[in-house]
């Protein structure tokens, strides 16, 4: 029997609110077993987020169900949805590649960064190092908010001298690159998810910054809760659940002078987050909030930075 070397791709998309567009990625991520990529239309404010799969996924209706619950639950809980409609499409690659150029176009981080596609023909400002970041079938851009604060504070951190860096749960490996762009170091960067991990190290190869970085697949939850290892910025851009449950091995990994940026926090969860890192020491020295989004930098009580 024959079978086919290039399997038709299954691309599983939800549209729904700005709002909703974490929760998707989430609900998405969690049932297929593989990164989502989200963009945002900056026109309408609809989000699409999608998995792409290597041929028809095995227990698809199973696994759809279990997205419509996840959603279900965020709108019971007050999150505004929007249309919130699953589609499920084959895909020809090239339809997929070129859907790609219409919505992720270049995002400047002030006059230090700038992030783009190969095939734009946007070029930098003086003195802003440039990112290129191409879509993987795991994929993450940079426009969403909790990213962009993250980024903000890599930039700020650099302006402020520097130093060693450690992402958790890198995604697409962008905030690891731009810290080593900016001549962080060492820099290093990890992710639970294999695919992850591979489309990071993929971007960092090309971005030139492979034997600046070092990305491995890594489980927060498994990692010694007391190590000898610290970094100056530490980036954690998780669910609210991760970084609770983990806050411990999260605060061991900051050096004593150290930063320590959350991210992908909920608005309405974002006091809870805070007030169980302050019990562990940690003093919120900014704060952003953007739609149902929040994010902190932390310094341990009594520093600033």
């Amino acid at each position: 029997m024959k079978t086919s070397r290039n399997p038709a791709l299954w691309q599983i998309c939800i549209t729904a609110s700005e709002e909703a567009q974490e929760a998707c990625v989430e609900a998405l991520t969690d049932a297929f077993g593989v990164s989502a990529t989200d963009y945002l239309d900056f026109e309408t404010r609809v989000a699409q987020v999608s998995v792409y799969l290597e041929g028809k996924p095995a227990q698809l209706e199973e696994k759809l169900d279990l997205v419509r619950a996840r959603l279900q639950a965020a709108k019971q809980a007050g999150l505004k949805i929007g249309a919130g409609k699953i589609q499920c499409r084959i895909l020809k690659r090239e339809n997929w590649a070129e859907s790609w150029k219409r919505h992720f176009k270049p995002i400047s981080i002030g006059k230090s960064l700038l992030l783009k596609p190969s095939w734009t023909r946007r070029k930098a400002e003086r003195g802003q190092k440039v990112i290129v970041l191409d879509p993987g079938l795991s994929f993450g851009t940079g426009q969403h908010a909790t990213t962009s604060f993250c980024l903000r504070e890599v930039v700020r951190f650099r302006a402020r001298g520097g130093g060693s860096f450690l992402d958790m749960g890198t995604g697409s490996g962008i905030l690891a690159i731009a810290a080593a762009k900016l001549g962080c170091s060492p820099v290093e960067a990890f992710d639970f998810d294999p695919e992850a991990v591979r489309v990071a190290q993929e971007n960092a190869r090309r971005n030139r910054v492979t034997a600046r970085i070092n990305i491995a697949q890594a489980d927060l939850t498994r990692l010694p809760r007391r190590t000898v290892k610290q970094f100056d910025l530490v980036c954690a851009n998780l669910i609210s659940n991760l970084l609770l449950a983990e806050k411990e091995r999260i605060v061991a990994r900051l050096a004593p002078e150290g930063t320590l940026v959350l991210a992908g926090i909920l608005k309405t969860e974002f006091s809870h987050v805070r007030r169980t890192f302050e019990a562990l020491g940690m003093k919120l020295i900014r704060w952003r909030e953007e739609k149902e989004w929040a994010s902190g930098a932390f310094v341990r009580d009594g520093k600033r930075r």
